[in-house]
C-alpha cells in the first residue's frame, strides 16, 4: 500500500481527489489523500482552508506534509492560471506551447521544495479545463440555457489544455458567459463524474501524464491501468 497526500487548491480539487482520481488508484494499492490548502492562520488558532494566497504559504504546507514519513509521495494539484506572484520561475516563464511553459513552472516548483518525495502538477489552465474535455456535458448540466448550441460548436475541438489563460478566454470565464449560474464546488464535480476519468485524461495530455506518474509508483497493478476512450 502506497500513502500519497494531495495538497488541493479548493475544495472541488479535494473532493475530485477523493471520488474520481482516488478509486482509479486505489484499485493499484495507491491510495491518495487530500490535503487543503491553509489561506491564512489568525492570532486565536483559526485556520481558513481553500485557495492560494502566496507562495510562501504554499512553501511552508508542502514542508509540512513532507514531514509525514509514512506517506511515499507528497504531490499537488493546484491551478496554472492565477499563480500567485512569489511563485518560483513566475517572472521567467519563456515563450513556448502551454505545455512547455507548465512544465517550467512545475520544474522550478520542484527545484525550490528539493525533496525526493515531492511530485509537482499545475492544471492547465485550471479545473475547469478538465471539463472541456466534453463541452456538450457541460451544456447538459444546463438544461434550456439559450445559446447553448452554439456555445457547443464553438468551443468542441479545443485542446482543453490549450485554452487562453487570459482574463476573459480562461476556462472558467467561457463557461460563464453562456452559463453564469455555474458554481465549481457542484457543478465542476457532477461534470467531472459525468465526462469520467478516462475521458478527460484521453483529451488532457499533462493531466494524464500526472496520473502515469502516479500509477508508477510501485504497487501499480499493470492490468488495471486504463484504457483510453474518446
Amino acid at each position: 500500500m502506497k500513502k500519497v497526500l494531495v495538497y488541493a487548491e479548493g475544495q472541488t480539487e479535494e473532493t475530485f481527489i477523493r471520488d474520481v482520481l482516488g478509486p482509479h488508484l486505489a484499485q493499484m494499492s495507491i491510495y491518495l489523500t487530500p490535503v487543503l490548502a491553509r489561506t491564512r492562520r489568525t492570532a486565536s488558532g483559526t485556520t481558513y482552508k481553500g485557495g492560494v494566497v502566496s507562495y510562501g504559504q504554499v512553501r511552508r504546507d508542502i514542508r509540512r506534509l513532507l514531514g509525514d514519513t509514512s506517506a511515499s509521495l507528497v504531490t499537488t494539484m493546484m491551478d496554472y492560471y492565477g499563480l500567485p506572484d512569489d511563485f518560483p520561475g513566475r517572472a521567467q516563464i519563456p515563450p513556448g506551447t502551454p505545455y512547455e511553459r507548465v512544465s517550467f513552472l512545475e520544474n522550478a516548483f520542484r527545484e525550490d521544495i528539493n525533496h525526493p518525495r515531492f511530485l509537482p502538477f499545475l492544471t492547465l489552465h485550471e479545473f475547469e479545463s478538465l471539463l472541456f474535455a466534453r463541452p456538450d456535458e457541460i451544456a447538459m448540466a444546463f438544461p434550456g440555457t439559450k445559446g447553448t448550441n452554439q456555445w457547443v460548436q464553438e468551443i468542441s475541438g479545443l485542446p482543453p489544455e490549450e485554452i487562453d489563460e487570459g482574463q476573459d478566454a480562461h476556462p472558467v470565464a467561457r463557461i460563464a458567459r453562456c452559463f453564469p449560474q455555474y458554481r465549481k464546488p457542484v457543478h465542476g464535480l457532477l461534470i467531472a463524474r459525468r465526462i469520467g476519468l478516462p475521458t478527460i485524461r484521453y483529451h488532457c495530455p499533462h493531466f494524464d501524464e500526472w496520473v502515469r506518474k502516479l500509477e508508477s509508483l510501485p504497487g501499480c497493478k499493470e492490468n488495471l491501468c486504463p484504457t483510453h476512450v474518446s
